[in-house]
This record gives structure tokens, C-alpha cells and sequence, in this order.
């Protein structure tokens, strides 16, 4: 009988119990994780430092690549082949002080058994807190076991002793009394039947997401199993991206110059240059123009009632951003569309709720914020954004602890100070997009927002929600915050009622946070009352998340 050639699995250097292995996801592009590189060998050299004060020793499990300039694990499967060496009992620590893909580490983790930590530094450059946010979200849903820190200096005595507490228990919790269940808060009978009604409707009438390409950038976290999506009446129509391309070449010339010429009336300024590699060009505004037309009109093919574009990968080597397709889109006020034969306006009227990065939590979220406000007559126009960073106001116009909201493109004109005429487009960063294109971008205006976000944990929807609001600070302050962040991208200066920057982080299973404004504090309570009951009845797990505007708890 012959015998078989057994493989040999790489050999696993065991751990000892004063070691602690680090590795750190990165980007998938090369060029990303090269300009980003400084930044997280800066943070990892503090942390090092911080461990070893503790009396442990650190141990990188991946080295500096010489060829590549960067020290990240770059893809799914060198991500593998650093776990397939890690002792899986070993104190495991995810090091992130830039923009992550998840799927890179995340094979890894579900099966590691030791203790895992992420842990981001303060900071709102690359950034390290968007990535652990959405490793986190990840991780919930895949059911990993984890903790999680946070911090501006890791010399602090608060960040080194809740980094004390993991090395020895292996396990950190941080408080969150500003979560509280929906059942026990008290929701008013007129929002609460709303939300009944409307959830009953769509679980009855049916809705369609439009999902161009599954996934992007890594985040598990933004696909819903269709297990746990139907049952609340929405399913997923799956489109492909190459039809998106494809179905805007073939819009006129016309067509896209007449998109353009519209938001040029209504104020929109375009930041233009001759340079294709470095500037925002007439040519890539045209193809932006076209991408808007044709995604109406595959929407309207399909009967969508919400569509999401990947808006990185894959279209990124053919056409310019997304960007602005998707922030008019979600804009009630937006240039006219008709079908191919001419005989009517598709949406007429109305936005096309788009998830940006093809986001599903914030697809369902978006679409269920839409039928609210627009059956309570508030402003239907929502996105999401990313929980880019947050600081004190430097200008001290406010004692408030402000965040920075940043979605990484665009956001709908209702949104900004002076709509359409208070946005500009300028060119997304050469580093991410080789084919340009220009966003969306405004300083959103002052005014009552409510705050969401639907995520994935123990095989259930879930959705947390709350109530935050929205300043105006001074030029100086602003440029101050977009600078330190990404300035050709929408900024949102936020206040969340009754939550914490620590509560916020301890809690929120998502880089992204969904907002939409109502007209006054008292339509915004009520507003978010109706969305919480609506998600209720559609079988998610609700909290309310913080206090009322005037610091008076919901229950």
C-alpha cells in the first residue's frame, strides 16, 4: 500500500506569558501604505514602549518589507500566513494607526484563542480610530472575542493602566451607562404607531437594495447575511459594477453636460486643472456626470429602492470617483433624469437613498430614515459618515467635546451651510483614486440631527440610535480640523447628546454613523422615537444611546 506525503503546517513559536504579538492590517494599496507607513511605525514605537513598562516584551509577527516600504499586512492571504505562525494562546494585539482592510486579519482571528486587543491612536490623519472601528464591527459580527483601547498619548496613566488590566486578565470593559434598551423607554403612541405602520408596510410591500458588488474596502461589518435582512421585507437586488460602467458610456455627452450645467446654476463650484494625475479635469466631471444618469437608470431598471456603489475598488482603474453621483443622489434637489426613451423623470423629485461604499447597515438604515421623515414631512436628505476623530474646539466658541463626521467623498448639498451654493468639488486624493474625480464636499450646517447605526452581533440586526447636534465653528477652527484630517472630503461638526467620546467608542460596532437633520430638537426627538419603534417591529434589538438635548435621560 503506497504511502501518502503528508503536509507539514509551518512550525508555531510558542508564547510566553510575558509576550505579547503584534500585527497591523493595512491598506490593499501599495501606494496607501507606503505614504501611511511613518505615521503607524510612530504609534507602534509608543505602544512598544507602554507594554514595556507593563514588563512585557513585544513581538512583531510580521517584518518591514524593504521591497513594499511598509511594514502592514497587505492582503487576505499574507494575513493568513502570519497567523498560520502565531501561537493561537498567544496575547494577540491589532495595532492600527491607519484606514484597514479587515479581511486581511480577520481569517486569523476567528480562529485565534488568545486574548485580542485593538488598540488606535488619537489622531485624525490616516486614520487608526476609522480602521479599529471597523475591525471591532467585524469582529462582532463574526462573534471574535475582543477588547479594545484607545488613546492620545499612550504615556497616559488611564491608557496604561486599562493597558495593565488586558496584559494580566486577558480581557477590558468599559462602562457604557448611556446605552439604554428600547424597552425600557417610554415611546410616545403617535411616533411609535408611525413606526409600526411603516414597518409593516415594508415587510408586506417588499423593498429592493441595489447592491453594486458586494464588500468594499474590507468591511465584513457591511454585509447583512440575506438570513437576517429579508425578514424586514428588504433583498437584495445584486448588480455589477461593469454594468454601472458600462451603462454610463453610453450617456450622451449631452446628458452629463447637462447634470453639470445644473449644479453649476444652482452654485456648485468646480476646483478644475489640466493635469489629469494631480487635478479635478472637465473630462473626469463629464464621466461623474454620466456614472449619476446611468445609476438612476439602473435603479429604476431593477425597481431599487436604495442602491449602494462600491466606490473604491474596481471602478477606481476604469473611472473617476463616485463621489458626486452619490452625494446628489441623496439629495431631494438634484439635477432631472429621464428615462432612455424620454417619457418621464426617474424619482421624480425625490433622492435615491444611497449607501455609500455599499455600506447594507447604512442601506437599510438610510431607506428606513427616508420613509420616517418623509411621512413626518422633516428633511428626507441622510447619509452616513465616518467617526473620523473629535477634539475640544480650539477657537472656544463651545465647552462642548466636538466631533469630526467625515464621509470620504460626499455628502447630500441639503446638508451644508448654504446648500449647493456652499458645496465644492474638488479632486479626491491621487492615492486612492488614480482616475480622479471630485467630491462633494461642505461644512454641514447647524442645526438637531439624529444619529443611528444598524450592525451585526450574535447572528442578529441590531440598531443603535441616539440624538447629537451640529455647530458652527469659526473658519480658523474648521480649516484647523480639516487639515488634520482630509480636506477635500464633507466635514460635520458634532455634538452627541448625553455620550461620551469614550462611551462612543467603547460602544459603536462601525466606522460609520448614519445622520439625518430635522427641523427643530422636538422633531428630531420625535423623529428618532419613530425610527427606533420602526426598527422594533422589523425584529432588531434596539438601544437609545445618550440623553435628550437638555441632558434628561429617555427613560
Amino acid at each position: 500500500m503506497a504511502e501518502y506525503k503528508l503536509p507539514k503546517p509551518q512550525k508555531i513559536k510558542k508564547s510566553g506569558n510575558k509576550e505579547v504579538v503584534l500585527v497591523a492590517s493595512g491598506d490593499l494599496r501599495l501606494s496607501a501604505n507606503q505614504k501611511c507607513w511613518p505615521a503607524q511605525l510612530a504609534m507602534e514605537q509608543s505602544l512598544t514602549s507602554a507594554i514595556e513598562s507593563e514588563g512585557y516584551k513585544v513581538r512583531r509577527a510580521h517584518a518591514f518589507d524593504k521591497e513594499q516600504g511598509h511594514g502592514f499586512i497587505a492582503s487576505q492571504e499574507q494575513g493568513m500566513q502570519v497567523f498560520s505562525g502565531i501561537d493561537p494562546n498567544a496575547k494577540l494585539i491589532v495595532a492600527e494607526a491607519v484606514w484597514q482592510y479587515s479581511h486581511h486579519v480577520l481569517a486569523g482571528l476567528i480562529s485565534h484563542k488568545g486574548p485580542i486587543l485593538t488598540v488606535a491612536n488619537w489622531s485624525g490623519t490616516w486614520p487608526g480610530l476609522v480602521g479599529m472601528l471597523n475591525l471591532n464591527g467585524s469582529m462582532t459580527k463574526a462573534g471574535v472575542s475582543y477588547s479594545t483601547l484607545w488613546g492620545e498619548k499612550f504615556t497616559d496613566a488611564k491608557f496604561r493602566s486599562n493597558l495593565g488590566k488586558w496584559l494580566s486578565k486577558g480581557t477590558l470593559r468599559h462602562a457604557t451607562k448611556h446605552v439604554t434598551s428600547y424597552s425600557k423607554v417610554k415611546v410616545p403612541l403617535k411616533e411609535k404607531k408611525l413606526g409600526t405602520a411603516l414597518a409593516t408596510q415594508m415587510q408586506q410591500e417588499k423593498a429592493i437594495m441595489g447592491v453594486f458588488d458586494e464588500g468594499c474596502m474590507g468591511m465584513f461589518n457591511a454585509i447583512i447575511p440575506d438570513h437576517l435582512l429579508n425578514p424586514t421585507g428588504l433583498f437584495k437586488e445584486r448588480l455589477s459594477q461593469s454594468a454601472l460602467y458600462y451603462e454610463a458610456s453610453c450617456v450622451s455627452n449631452d446628458e452629463g453636460n447637462a447634470v453639470r450645467q445644473w449644479m453649476e446654476k444652482k452654485g456648485l463650484k468646480f476646483k478644475t486643472g489640466s493635469d489629469h494625475d494631480i487635478d479635478l479635469t472637465n473630462l473626469q466631471i463629464l464621466k461623474q456626470c454620466k456614472m449619476y444618469v446611468a445609476a438612476l437608470r439602473i435603479a429604476d431598471d431593477y425597481g431599487c429602492d436604495t442602491i449602494g456603489i462600491q466606490y473604491q475598488q474596481g471602478l477606481k482603474d476604469l473611472m473617476p470617483a463616485s463621489d458626486l453621483a452619490e452625494g446628489t443622489l441623496n439629495n431631494k434637489n438634484r439635477p432631472p433624469v429621464r428615462s432612455r426613451d424620454g417619457s418621464r423623470i426617474l424619482y421624480k423629485g425625490e433622492p435615491l437613498p444611497h449607501f455609500n461604499e455599499v455600506d447594507e447597515c447604512a442601506g437599510i438604515d438610510g431607506l428606513m430614515t427616508y420613509r420616517i421623515h418623509k411621512a413626518m414631512g422633516q428633511p428626507v436628505e441622510n447619509t452616513l459618515h465616518d467617526i473620523r476623530w473629535g477634539d475640544i474646539d480650539k477657537s472656544g466658541s463651545t465647552d462642548e467635546y466636538v466631533w469630526v463626521f467625515l464621509i470620504s467623498g460626499a455628502a447630500p448639498p441639503e446638508h451644508f451651510i448654504g446648500g449647493w451654493k456652499g458645496a465644492t468639488s474638488v479632486r479626491q486624493p491621487p492615492m486612492y483614486f488614480p482616475n480622479g474625480g471630485g467630491t462633494l464636499k461642505g461644512i454641514s450646517k447647524p442645526g438637531e440631527i439624529i444619529w443611528s447605526r444598524v450592525y451585526v452581533e450574535n447572528d442578529r440586526l441590531k440598531m443603535d440610535l441616539g440624538r447629537a447636534g451640529v455647530l458652527k465653528l469659526t473658519d480658523k477652527e474648521t480649516k484647523r480640523r480639516w487639515e488634520a484630517t482630509t480636506p477635500q472630503w464633507p466635514i460635520m461638526h458634532a455634538v452627541t447628546y448625553g455620550v461620551s467620546r469614550d462611551q462612543m467608542m467603547a460602544r459603536h460596532k462601525s466606522n460609520h454613523i448614519q445622520v439625518a437633520y430635522a427641523k427643530t430638537a422636538a422633531d428630531a426627538d420625535k423623529a428618532m422615537f419613530a425610527k427606533a419603534a420602526m426598527a422594533d417591529a422589523l425584529g432588531m434589538e434596539v438601544a437609545i444611546c445618550g440623553s435628550r438635548k437638555n441632558g434628561k435621560p429617555w427613560n
